[in-house]
């Protein structure tokens, strides 16, 4: 539940298109309706959330836009050269240090709705996120990485395609791994809810036990899953600074428009 309004927070630098600027405003309400298919509010707990949202939106949109903008600026510019693996890395921390931040003032305002959760909500929950599990594999392994790769960079040639398919071949990343990483952060989720739930802690409990959760997600408590996720962050960062390298001056000016253009969303989102 945090996790999808982090990101869906984080959307502009995260997922921009031509309809960014809709999306965008459309957030709370959005956010407000798949929240509520997960959980299923009632009728007071759905008038705090939408509040809660309002707030965090507003925040958002005040305060954290601009660094989107120059951040989407920095990028268009790294973009025209040659990149270098720790340069990437370096553009990936500061979108989790974005991240990190929403996360921090969406945990705040959650917490009064997470107190007011009780039984029914937290089954409906666990059932929703039953349901999304069975059709995990189509949302999130369909489509080949050169295919997401084209939409930014345009057409690949042959050698680029070759290029990704072996980078996809080395991953470390595999299917089951993802799976059950998936699986370990919604009973983290989970769990912590059931104990955080109508009268069973304090505000600040909750909220110090949210930020655990948020935590935990970025990284596994376990020494092998943070083992695993810096080595698949590090190549992430050697392939895309790979193929970029590969990539024509034609090519480099595609990513470039495509990045300024976001930029130039977000700066209209800014204007009062």
């Amino acid at each position: 539940m945090i996790r999808w309004l982090v990101l869906a927070l984080a959307l502009p630098l995260l997922q921009a298109c031509s309809a960014i600027k809709l999306g965008y405003q459309q957030l709370p309400t959005l956010s407000y309706w798949w929240l509520d298919s997960a959980v299923s509010f009632n009728d007071a707990q759905a008038e705090r959330t939408k509040e809660a949202l309002a707030n965090v939106y507003r925040w958002h949109r005040g305060q954290e836009l601009a660094t989107y903008s120059d951040l989407l600026q920095r990028t268009a510019e790294l973009s025209q050269g040659k990149l270098q693996a720790d340069q990437v890395c370096s553009v990936w921390s500061e979108v989790q240090a974005l991240m990190d931040r929403t996360a921090r003032v969406t945990i705040t305002q959650a917490v009064p709705v997470v107190q007011m959760l009780g039984p029914r909500q937290l089954s409906h929950l666990a059932r929703h996120q039953d349901s999304k599990n069975e059709d995990w594999d189509k949302e999130w392994l369909q489509g080949s990485a050169a295919e997401r790769y084209r939409s930014f960079y345009g057409e690949l040639n042959a050698a680029q395609v070759a290029l990704v398919k072996t980078q996809v071949s080395q991953s470390s990343w595999s299917p089951e791994w993802g799976r059950q990483e998936r699986l370990r952060r919604e009973q983290d989720l989970l769990s912590t809810l059931r104990q955080s739930g109508v009268g069973a802690a304090s505000a600040a409990q909750v909220e110090a036990s949210l930020l655990g959760v948020w935590q935990r997600w970025l990284t596994p408590p376990h020494e092998a899953g943070r083992a695993m996720v810096q080595k698949m962050t590090r190549q992430a960062c050697d392939n895309l600074a790979q193929l970029h390298n590969t990539t024509s001056p034609e090519q480099r000016q595609r990513a470039a428009r495509r990045l300024r253009a976001y930029e130039q969303d977000i700066r209209e989102l800014i204007k009062p």
